[in-house]
C-alpha cells in the first residue's frame, strides 16, 4: 500500500531524465509542453480499440497519430492556459514552478512557442491519415473556452475537464471508424468526474481558494457528496458497458466475476487516497504509483484481454484440450 507521504507529495512538473540533459531554455520549452501528460491521451484515444471488431495496421496507425495529434493539441493548450494563469499561479505552492510561473519561459516566448505547435498540429491533421477531426477541433474550441472563462464557473468547470477526455474516446472512434458506445462514453465522463473531484477537494482542504476562484462554489461536504455520487455512476455504466457493448462474448460470467471485484477495490483506493490519506493533488501520479491501484488494472486489463481473445478466436479452446 502506499504510504500517506508518498500521496500527499506536491508534484513538481514533470520533466524527464532525458530533458535534464537538455540545455535549460530548450529543457523549460519542453516542460512547458507537459510531455509527460501525454499518458492521458494514450489512455483514452485507443479505448475506442475495445468497440473495433477486427485491428488492421491501418486501424492501429490512425489511432496512434490521432494519440500523437492529440498530445500536440493538449501542449498547445497548456501553454496558452500556462499564460493566462501565470500571476495566480505565482501564488500557488507548486504550479509557481511553471517555467511561465517562474520566468524561464517569457511570454513573448511562449505565445511563439504556441504558435509552432500550432503550425505542427495543422501539419499533423492535413497530412495525417484520413479521418475525421471535429473531436479534436471541438476539444480545443472548449480548451480554450475553459482558459478564459469556464473555468471559473463552479461545477461547469469539472464537466468541461471530463468532456475533453470524451472527446479524446470520441477521436479514437473517429480513428478507428467503429460504432460509439454511449455507455463506454459516459464511464469515461464520470469516472474523470471522479478524478477532478478528488483534485478540487485536495485543493480545498489543502490550498483554500484563492488560487482557483470556482472553488468558492464548493465545500468538502458538497465536494464529498458529488464523490459519491459520481463514483458509483461510473461504476454502474462501465458494468452495464461489459454486459450490454463490449465485445466480449465468451466466458464473460468468469470475466466480471473476476474485473468487479478488482474494480471496486481500485475506487475504494483512490477514493480512500482521496478521503483519508489526504491525497488527490495529482490524480494521475495516484493511479500510475498506487501498487494497489496499479495491481488491480493489470489484472483487469489482462482478464478482459483474455476474454477478447477467447472471443476472437474460439479456436484457442479446442488446441488445448487437443
Amino acid at each position: 500500500m502506499t504510504s500517506v507521504e508518498t500521496v500527499v507529495e506536491p508534484v513538481a512538473p514533470v520533466v524527464t531524465r532525458r530533458t535534464t540533459r537538455l540545455p535549460a531554455p530548450l529543457r523549460h520549452l519542453v516542460a512547458l509542453a507537459r510531455p509527460g501528460h501525454a499518458l492521458k491521451n494514450l489512455l483514452a484515444v485507443p479505448l475506442a480499440l475495445a468497440d473495433t471488431p477486427v485491428w488492421t495496421l491501418a486501424t492501429l496507425w490512425r489511432s496512434l497519430w490521432a494519440v500523437m495529434a492529440f498530445t500536440v493539441a493538449s501542449s498547445v493548450i497548456y501553454v496558452v492556459n500556462d499564460i493566462a494563469d501565470r500571476h495566480r499561479d505565482r501564488d500557488h505552492p507548486v504550479k509557481r514552478n511553471r517555467p511561465i510561473a517562474a520566468g524561464h519561459v517569457p511570454v513573448p516566448v511562449a505565445w511563439a512557442y504556441a504558435g509552432v505547435l500550432g503550425a505542427v498540429l495543422v501539419g499533423m491533421t492535413a497530412s495525417g491519415p484520413v479521418m475525421r477531426w471535429w473531436p479534436l477541433l471541438t476539444y480545443l474550441a472548449l480548451s480554450i473556452a475553459y482558459s478564459r472563462w469556464l473555468k471559473h464557473v463552479p461545477l461547469l468547470d469539472v464537466c468541461v475537464v471530463s468532456a475533453g477526455f470524451v472527446l479524446r474516446v470520441l477521436q479514437g472512434y473517429a480513428a478507428t471508424g467503429a460504432e460509439v458506445s454511449s455507455l463506454l462514453l459516459t464511464a469515461v465522463f464520470t469516472g474523470c468526474l471522479v478524478l477532478i473531484l478528488g483534485k478540487r477537494r485536495h485543493e480545498l482542504a489543502a490550498l483554500g481558494t484563492p488560487h482557483r476562484p470556482a472553488l468558492d462554489g464548493y465545500n468538502l461536504l458538497l465536494a464529498d457528496h458529488l464523490l459519491g455520487l459520481t463514483a458509483s455512476l461510473a461504476g454502474t455504466t462501465f458494468l452495464l458497458y461489459l454486459h450490454l457493448d463490449a465485445p466480449v462474448d465468451a466466458y464473460p460470467p468468469v470475466a466480471l466475476a473476476i474485473v468487479v471485484p478488482l474494480g471496486l477495490l481500485a475506487a475504494f483506493r483512490y477514493l480512500q487516497a482521496v478521503l483519508v490519506l489526504r491525497g488527490g493533488g495529482d490524480p494521475i501520479r495516484i493511479l500510475l504509483r498506487d501498487r494497489t491501484i496499479v495491481g488491480c488494472a493489470a489484472l483487469a486489463g489482462a482478464t478482459l484481454a483474455l476474454a477478447q481473445i477467447i472471443a476472437r478466436y474460439p479456436n484457442l479452446l479446442t488446441w488445448t484440450d487437443s
